[in-house]
């Protein structure tokens, strides 16, 4: 397993931007599958967006498609979820996971229980 820390959280304006970051910690995102997920108040947690440390594949979530940017910086163990066009449906805590890469983007990110480290969640908060 991994340790991962997120950061990035804050509160922004409706139309505004926050990128968020997920560190491994102690180790290297090697043949991996990272994704984000959020949880809003009263809802289950959700699958965001994905992406593949080994050949950078993504999958976003309808909700977020053109508004999301998820990327992998594998010099800084980091991945980074750029969040332009904030609406305040996007409010929720934010969580980074990963998994070793069994499966495709796609068939990793529609299964939780694909991801076997979890971090501890940062808040995003959008409103005005």
């Amino acid at each position: 397993q991994l340790q991962l820390v997120e950061s990035g959280g804050g509160l922004v304006q409706p139309g505004g931007s926050l990128r968020l970051s997920c560190t491994a910690s102690d180790s290297r995102f090697e043949h991996q599958v990272i994704g984000w997920f959020r949880q809003a108040p009263g809802k289950q947690r959700e699958r965001v967006s994905c992406i593949s440390s080994s050949d950078d594949k993504t999958y976003y979530t309808d909700a977020v498609k053109g508004r999301f940017t998820i990327s992998n910086d594998n010099a800084k163990n980091t991945v980074y979820l750029q969040m332009n066009s904030l609406v305040p449906e996007d409010t929720a805590v934010y969580y980074c996971a990963s998994g070793p890469q069994i499966n495709t983007v796609l068939a990793m990110c529609n299964r939780r229980a694909s991801f076997t480290s979890w971090g501890q969640g940062t808040q995003v908060t959008v409103s005005s």
